[in-house]
């Protein structure tokens, strides 16, 4: 960087930052849970963070280059992102209407089939103690999934959509993703505040746990973020890597879980654990704790923990692959 803090600058406080977080995670201590589990969970967190650590010194400059671009065309971003929504739409008012209401329709069909076909129109217990109805529950889970599904979609497919700036020598091609990921989370503020109301109609009061939703949103954002710029370059010369990405997301809406309350599974502890793997979990699970079990993140220490620290990963590999192959880019479109 030009101005601003020295690369050793940068280096150090990066090491500073990974060791108190290495040392909050060690020194953290729940006396309710298994003391072998949390061990473990220490020790793999904590070698995650250190090979975190190495791969950044590792390979600086290129993971640094990328935020770097996003920050100083930040303006442009946000413009291209309103541009895109629009463009999006443009000419076409029952697109626009159908962006909002397909959701909507789709809430009240898994509603009407699971909550009324088979006999789930109940209160989902998230807690001891804490109990949700069904279409509540549903629609807390189907919102953020909504916007991972469709940003997933629209961040792989961004540079074949955008080929004609790929193919400009001085256009910066790394903010094409996130301007695509923008343009969704319009559409998801609407459907969280759509949320809100149905919330509130069924008698919930508002309360001050509901701020935490923005902060599961921008998980959301990020994840998202950090796996569209690998999506995205590979796409470019595997094209058959968006119906891969189709069958995850097939998969992932069950496995995740959206439709269905993991609590089903007390009785096989080791499946509950391999789906909680699933950083999307964390988030769906986060948007449910927020609306009703009035939980704060950092109350689910480990799981808050597990997410930013696979989520930055995913981040800097997804650097990594994009610079390396964006050199080819122009050539292959």
């Amino acid at each position: 960087m030009k101005k601003g803090l020295s690369k050793r600058t940068i280096k150090v406080l990066v090491t500073i930052a990974a060791a108190v977080t290495a040392a909050v995670i060690g020194i953290h201590h729940n006396p309710l849970a298994d003391q072998h589990e949390e061990n473990i969970k220490k020790i793999i967190a904590c070698l995650m963070i250190m090979g975190a650590v190495g791969i950044f010194y590792r390979f600086y400059d290129k993971l640094v280059s990328l935020p770097v671009e996003l920050w100083q065309s930040r303006q442009l971003i946000w413009k291209l992102a309103k541009n895109d929504f629009k463009n999006r739409y443009a000419g076409s008012y029952l697109g626009r209407v159908w962006a909002f209401t397909q959701p909507v329709v789709t809430v009240l069909l898994y509603w009407f089939v699971f909550g009324h076909v088979m006999g789930q129109d109940k209160l989902e217990t998230l807690a001891v103690g804490v109990e949700a109805p069904y279409v509540l529950w549903l629609t807390a889970g189907l919102v953020p999934w909504f916007y991972f599904s469709e940003a997933i979609q629209n961040g792989t497919t961004s540079l074949l959509e955008y080929s004609y700036l790929v193919k400009k020598v001085v256009f910066k091609i790394s903010i094409i993703p996130i301007v695509k990921l923008l343009g969704a989370l319009f559409i998801h503020i609407f459907f969280v505040c759509f949320m809100l109301v149905v919330y509130f109609v069924y008698g919930y009061q508002p309360s001050i746990y509901l701020l935490q939703l923005p902060y599961y949103s921008f998980c959301l954002f990020f994840f998202v973020l950090a796996l569209s710029y690998s999506t995205c370059a590979i796409v470019i010369f595997f094209f058959v890597f968006t119906q891969i990405i189709g069958l995850f997301l097939q998969v992932g809406m069950w496995a995740t879980p959206i439709l269905w309350n993991i609590a089903m599974l007390d009785g096989s502890p080791v499946i509950q654990k391999i789906l909680k793997i699933n950083p999307v979990f964390y988030i769906v699970n986060g948007y449910r704790d927020a609306m009703f079990a009035k939980t704060w993140f950092w109350q689910d220490f480990y799981s808050t923990s597990y997410f930013w620290i696979v989520t930055v990963v995913f981040f800097g590999i997804g650097a990594l692959i994009f610079r390396r192959l964006k050199v080819h880019f122009a050539d292959v479109l």
